[in-house]
C-alpha cells in the first residue's frame, strides 16, 4: 500500500501535499510493519520472506528519515540527488537478487520483484529526468498493486482454500 501511495505522487495523480501521509505510512506500515513481519518470517524459518520483508521494512524507514531530513534541511537535496540515484540503483540490484529466488516461488512474487527492479531503476534515472520519474510511478503503482493482489491471493489460499492465479509454485531455475 505504501508503494501505491507514493506512486500517487510520482505519477502526479495526487498533489505533493499528500507526502506527509505517505511518510507516516512509510514509517509505520511499510517500514515498521514489514520489518516485524520479516522477523516473524525468520522465526518461522522462512529465510526468503524474512530477508525480503525486513529489508524492505528497513528501506521504508530509511526513506522516511531521508525525506524528513530533506524537508527539514533543504540544503541536503542537492547533495542527496546523486546519493538517491545511487541508492535507488543499489536497491534495484538487491531486488534483482531477490527476483532470482522468486523464480522458484510463484508468479505473484515474480511479478512483484521484477516490476520492483524496473521501478527502482527508473527512480534512479528519475532523479535526473522527469519522464523517467513518471514512468517509475506507473511501474511502481503496478508493482504495489501486484503486492496487494498477492497478499489477498495468499490469504485466500491459506484461509479459504481458494487458489487465485499466480500462487501456484513455479520452478524456472
Amino acid at each position: 500500500m505504501t508503494t501505491c501511495m507514493l506512486m500517487f505522487i510520482t505519477t502526479e495523480w495526487a498533489e505533493k501535499t499528500f507526502l506527509p501521509t505517505v511518510m507516516c505510512y512509510a514509517m509505520f506500515y511499510g517500514g515498521f510493519g514489514q520489518f516485524v513481519a520479516g522477523v516473524l518470517e525468520l522465526i518461522k524459518g522462512n529465510t526468503f520472506g524474512g530477508t525480503a520483508f525486513a529489508s524492505y521494512g528497513a528501506f521504508w524507514m530509511g526513506w522516511f528519515l531521508l525525506e524528513y531530513l530533506m524537508i527539514t534541511n533543504k540544503a541536503l537535496f542537492v547533495t542527496a540527488q546523486t546519493g538517491k540515484t545511487l541508492w535507488c540503483g543499489l536497491w534495484s540490484f538487491l531486488t534483482l537478487g531477490f527476483f532470482v529466488v522468486t523464480c522458484r516461488k510463484n508468479g505473484c512474487l515474480m511479478t512483484i520483484f521484477s516490476t520492483l527492479v524496473i521501478t527502482f531503476a527508473l527512480l534512479a534515472g528519475g532523479m535526473w529526468n522527469k519522464n523517467c520519474e513518471q514512468a517509475a510511478g506507473y511501474w511502481g503503482f503496478f508493482c504495489g498493486s501486484s503486492a496487494i493482489y498477492a497478499a489477498f491471493a495468499f490469504l485466500y489460499k491459506i484461509e479459504l482454500g481458494i487458489a487465485l492465479p499466480g500462487v501456484a509454485p513455479v520452478r524456472f531455475i
